[in-house]
């Protein structure tokens, strides 16, 4: 069972993330996805900052500040790639080609770079989630395949995967959770700027900044504590892979409390994605084989 566990850690983190979507339908129409991300980074990121600073857990000198950066840098450039291409060319083909590609990309990564041949679970586990999160969303709009708006995505994808590869490195000096408030607050920092650019008033608003709240403390912060306790046990590629956890739980989400409506082959998708989780997460005993 505990080795399990660190699976589960991340699955659940991936469940925290999909209720992102769900979250912001309470939030004003006119508010720039740019400035959410932005908002909740600097509520997570700073909050556990101030307390670990307090509690003394950050070490300045001998943190790892080059992997650290690293990350931030990929977190804070998820947000704008990301957004950016969902608006170029829609939900569906934003998400499918960021999400669906991450875990790819750290496959190949682990395999080129870090020299670990993916175990065939993973390979399944793969194919069946990136083919169910594609029948999940071929429905959810006009579809648009914008070579600008996909190539973002597939930034947006390589980002998250070089993130979880990266976090690896910080966490074998750190602990998770001064990990994650460092991380983020470098990343808050970076995306300032769009709360300057774009009108970001509507925060201060008490409704909105309780949205806002669970957005930082909830999906930020507490997700990729989750997220990276999972990854100290958990090879970086399998991690990436159960996040495709969040298009599931936003499509449950969806149906069950917004009222959507999935089409027959949207049940497919959803019932292949929970294959390859589970394949996944029950494969959790083998350790990957490595180059000699």
């Amino acid at each position: 069972m505990r080795t399990v566990i660190p699976y589960l850690l991340v699955l659940l983190a991936a469940v925290l993330w999909g209720t992102t979507g769900t979250a912001q339908i309470f939030l004003p129409q006119d508010a720039q996805p740019i400035t959410i991300g932005a908002s909740r980074l600097a509520l997570g990121g700073f909050s556990l900052l101030i307390i670990m600073l307090l509690m003394k857990k950050i070490n300045f000198r001998t943190w790892p500040w080059k992997a650290t950066i690293v990350a931030a840098i990929c977190m804070a450039l998820f947000q704008p790639l990301f957004f950016t291409s969902v608006r170029i060319t829609g939900i569906a083909i934003g998400t499918v080609v960021a999400i669906g590609s991450a875990p790819i990309f750290s496959g190949l990564i682990e395999w080129l770079f870090l020299k670990i041949i993916p175990t065939r679970a993973w390979i399944a586990a793969t194919i069946l989630s990136v083919i169910g999160c594609i029948l999940l969303f071929i429905n959810k709009d006009a579809l648009t395949v914008n070579p600008l708006g996909v190539s973002l995505s597939l930034f947006a994808g390589l980002g998250f995967a070089i993130y979880a590869i990266v976090s690896k490195s910080v966490l074998a000096k750190v602990e998770a959770i001064p990990a994650v408030a460092m991380t983020f607050s470098i990343s808050a920092i970076m995306l300032m700027p769009f709360l300057f650019i774009f009108d970001s008033t509507w925060v201060l608003e008490p409704s909105n900044s309780l949205v806002i709240l669970y957005l930082g403390i909830m999906t930020t912060s507490i997700a990729y504590i989750l997220f990276l306790k999972g990854l100290q046990k958990v090879p970086s590629s399998s991690a990436v892979t159960l996040s495709l956890g969040e298009p599931l739980t936003a499509a449950f989400l969806g149906v069950f409390f917004v009222g959507e409506v999935l089409t027959p082959v949207s049940w497919i998708g959803v019932f292949l994605l929970l294959g390859g989780i589970l394949v996944l997460t029950t494969s959790g005993r083998k350790r990957l084989k490595r180059f000699e």
